[in-house]
């Protein structure tokens, strides 16, 4: 019986789905089973859920916040990856960047620009929703981004990223990182060792 891919929807806003990032290629490793990512738009889907990121929704509730710091320590050490350094211009405004992603697929270079994106949003943070500075940090990471860029303005990309999205919220996801094994989703990093049981056939 093959197993289903996991599949991973991310948006580079969320620094749990950078972590995940960081986790999934052992993951891969230690199971023979790839992971599709799949970029959607977070604020379109906490805007179709009524749902609020962590920053604002943990605002103000005591314990909750600490919880989660010793959470993500917890999951850095499982997983042997590195901490995220906190964007200082959290929140960032991702359209760009997601719409770019997609066209990162389209054009044959969404790997790397995954990658690119993520370390500038998480491991030397940067402004990324300001257009020249997103530019020039692609550009450093070897990529074509003025090209990836006037793509991501051309309707299909559009399209793509709004049907990615959309069925995201119609499959269950009310935020990122959502992972996908066949029907069965699951929330939040904690739960790529779930994933990762269910695809190792555990």
């Amino acid at each position: 019986m093959s197993r289903p891919a996991p599949q991973f929807l991310f948006d580079f806003g969320s620094p749990n789905a950078f972590l995940s990032h960081e986790a999934i290629p052992a993951i891969e490793k230690r199971t023979g089973v790839k992971f599709e990512y799949v970029p959607i738009l977070l604020g379109g889907i906490f805007k179709a859920t009524n749902n609020k990121s962590p920053a604002e929704s943990l605002a103000g509730i005591k314990n909750k916040p600490e919880f989660q710091v010793v959470e993500t320590e917890r999951f850095v050490r499982r997983f042997a990856v590195k901490p995220y350094t906190p964007n200082p211009f959290f929140p960032v405004n991702t359209l760009n960047l997601m719409r770019a992603a997609v066209a990162a697929q389209f054009e044959g270079v969404f790997e790397k620009y995954v990658d690119a994106a993520f370390h500038h949003m998480w491991v030397a943070p940067k402004k990324m929703d300001d257009p020249e500075v997103a530019l020039k940090a692609l550009a450093g990471s070897g990529l074509e981004a003025a090209k990836l860029f006037a793509r991501a303005q051309e309707p299909d990309v559009k399209a793509k990223l709004i049907e990615n999205t959309q069925s995201a919220v119609e499959r269950g996801a009310f935020g990122s990182p959502t992972f996908f094994v066949g029907k069965e989703m699951f929330f939040g990093k904690e739960q790529l060792r779930e994933v990762e049981e269910l695809v190792s056939g555990k």
